[in-house]
């Protein structure tokens, strides 16, 4: 299906029926990330699998920033009328899920997220470089935002009023002091730290996922 919203075209999947969740990928990927997750979500949640805008079959934009996206979803649950929605993010989805919670506190019912940062500086240091070189390389804009952004802060995490959990792996490219940052200051949030898993592993094309999130969403 598609939505115009917020000036642009934005692609999403709709399946199953019941309460109703969004999922949200990361950069350069798109929604088909969570085609085992859906197979799942879809037998007991109306689901809408997104693709953000310049990915997958959304509209191209030339500038990538994180609050274009959170008004993107923002404008989709407006149109959609969706009745305080459920929000899942992986990695640049989980920002966006951080603030959309923050700037619009009672739009949301829950809050999962995985592999988010507070700011570019929340990456490991050889992520941080990997991403200047590609940048330098190729000059795509989908890396800029992952060098530029975003710019969480303590505050805007305090004004988070719903439950989180908050998903990384054992092994992932945020570091772990950041991770804490973002839980510690979210005052429902849940961590889980998944063992043996990186940034991605436990997410894309992943079975792990969903027993992870299935006793947060049905408490």
């Amino acid at each position: 299906m598609i939505q115009k919203v917020n000036g642009i075209l934005l692609f999403f999947e709709k399946s199953g029926s019941g309460r109703p969740l969004l999922l949200i990928h990361g950069n350069g990927e798109d929604h088909e990330i969570f085609d085992r997750l859906v197979t799942e979500l879809e037998k007991t949640y109306t689901v809408y699998a997104i693709d953000s805008r310049g990915h997958g079959k959304s509209s191209d934009v030339e500038e990538f920033h994180y609050d274009d996206m959170v008004r993107d979803i923002v404008s989709l649950i407006e149109i959609e009328k969706l009745e305080k929605p459920i929000l899942y993010g992986f990695s640049d989805g989980g920002i966006v899920g951080l603030l959309l919670a923050s700037n619009y506190p009672s739009l949301l019912s829950k809050l999962i997220i995985s592999g988010a940062n507070s700011h570019p500086a929340g990456l490991k240091i050889k992520w941080q470089l990997l991403f200047r070189f590609l940048f330098w390389k190729h000059k795509d804009s989908k890396i800029k935002l992952l060098l530029t952004e975003p710019n969480i802060t303590r505050e805007m995490l305090e004004k988070i009023e719903i439950p989180v959990l908050i998903l990384a792996g054992q092994h992932d490219m945020v570091k772990k002091s950041d991770i804490v940052f973002i839980a510690k200051h979210i005052r429902f949030g849940e961590l889980k730290i998944v063992a043996n898993e990186d940034h991605s592993s436990y997410v894309v094309h992943s079975e792990k996922l969903y027993p992870l999130l299935e006793m947060f969403l049905e408490s």
